[in-house]
């Protein structure tokens, strides 16, 4: 089977890609978290994976790293990673690769903090104009492939991909089309994002660098996080 390292899932938007693309696939897999809170935690990760990074999957003695390294792998393996018409999968491979190589200054302003509300003092010209590309592709997507996923009727890596936008979306509260948003939605109420949501609250691990991150940003309005992991006690709504 095959053995999936990932970092926390209240932080990591690299690892929740193939993580839940394996989770909507159904294809089996040992999840196998590594938590980013320790300094020596690094020599840890160098020995599960070549670039010293979460996510990385291992198949027996094969080691595939990044994310993008990791669907590639399996879409070799299992049906369904990709569309099966070609148009369908050229169009993914495309906005796969363009969420998985931009979009830099919505990461930075906007970092993965999924416990949290946060209510931006500002949304700057480079994040608004990464939020509206986001939404031309999404738009364009649902039109050309009839949805209710990105490329079609049926849960593949483009939506894994853009899955943590869906997250930061609900943090921050950014402003998308209504067919954005409606997508959005679709996303986080699918078993796996939920699943997901829902561990990550629960997590202990804490750093206190990447909760400070969006202190400089916006107000915080509200923390889902459970009593005992830095939050309050709050019925989460993913």
């Amino acid at each position: 089977m095959y053995k999936l390292y990932i970092a926390n899932k209240y932080y990591s938007s690299w690892s929740l890609r193939p993580w839940i693309l394996m989770k909507e696939r159904d294809i089996p897999f040992e999840e196998c978290l590594v938590p980013f809170e320790k300094a020596e935690n690094l020599d840890l990760f160098r020995a599960i994976a070549p670039n010293a990074q979460m996510p990385c999957l291992h198949d027996g003695d094969t080691v595939v790293w990044d994310s993008l390294g990791i669907i590639e792998y399996l879409a070799e393996r299992h049906e369904g990673v990709w569309p099966k018409d070609d148009k369908a999968r050229a169009w993914a491979r495309s906005a796969t690769a363009e969420i998985h190589s931009s979009f830099w200054a919505l990461r930075h302003h906007c970092p993965v903090n999924c416990g949290i509300r946060v209510a931006l003092y500002e949304i700057p010209g480079p994040v608004s104009r990464d939020i509206e590309r986001i939404d031309e592709i999404w738009r364009d997507g649902l039109d050309r492939f009839g949805g209710p996923y990105l490329a079609g009727d049926s849960f593949t890596a483009v939506d894994a991909f853009f899955a943590p936008v869906s997250f930061r979306i609900q943090t921050y509260g950014l402003p998308f089309s209504p067919t954005a948003m409606a997508y959005q939605r679709r996303i986080l109420d699918r078993p796996a994002a939920v699943d997901w949501y829902e561990a990550g609250l629960l997590e202990p691990y804490r750093e206190p660098h990447r909760d400070s991150e969006p202190l400089a940003v916006g107000r915080i309005t509200a923390d889902f996080r459970v009593s005992g992991s830095g939050g309050v006690s709050t019925a989460p709504q993913p």
